[in-house]
């Protein structure tokens, strides 16, 4: 069954809901794959996903990293785990198994959780990160305005 996502899943923050939606998209297409019986297909939407996967990690946990978020390093170890617990599915497909409806049943699970806990943990961090940045880039043009209208 696909993910459908809906705004339940939205952490608020435009970019990472932007990258989890290309990681949904990629578990829905793991589905089809499976349902298709197209092992090479499954073979190179898992390769896909781990890579932006861990691309998609890297850039949060910046973003964790820049706002302070004082829980970083646990989250950094879920990353790590999923990682670890994907490449071992890697590992079994390579072999020869047909991990397909097993790994796109962790994945869809693990996803739903991870945005609905870890996620939104950090989210209200980082928002008021670049909430603070917006106001300070504004506050010149903000300046210049006030000054022009004194004159």
């Amino acid at each position: 069954m696909p993910i459908i996502w809906n705004s339940t899943l939205d952490t608020g923050i435009d970019i990472i809901d932007s990258q989890h939606q290309r990681i949904v998209t990629y578990i829905n297409a793991l589905e089809q794959a499976r349902i298709a019986k197209d092992r090479a297909r499954v073979g190179h939407v898992i390769e896909q996903l781990v890579d932006y996967t861990q691309s998609h990690f890297g850039f949060e946990e910046s973003l964790m990293e820049e706002a302070r978020y004082r829980f970083l390093k646990p989250h950094q170890k879920v990353h790590e785990l999923f990682i670890r617990r994907v490449n071992g599915f890697t590992v079994r497909a390579a072999k020869g198994e047909d991990i397909a409806e097993e790994l796109h049943t962790m994945l869809s699970t693990w996803l739903l959780n991870h945005i609905a806990h870890e996620d939104r943990d950090y989210a209200a961090s980082v928002k008021k990160m670049t909430d603070e940045e917006d106001r300070a880039q504004a506050a010149p043009a903000v300046q210049a305005k006030r000054k022009g209208l004194l004159l």
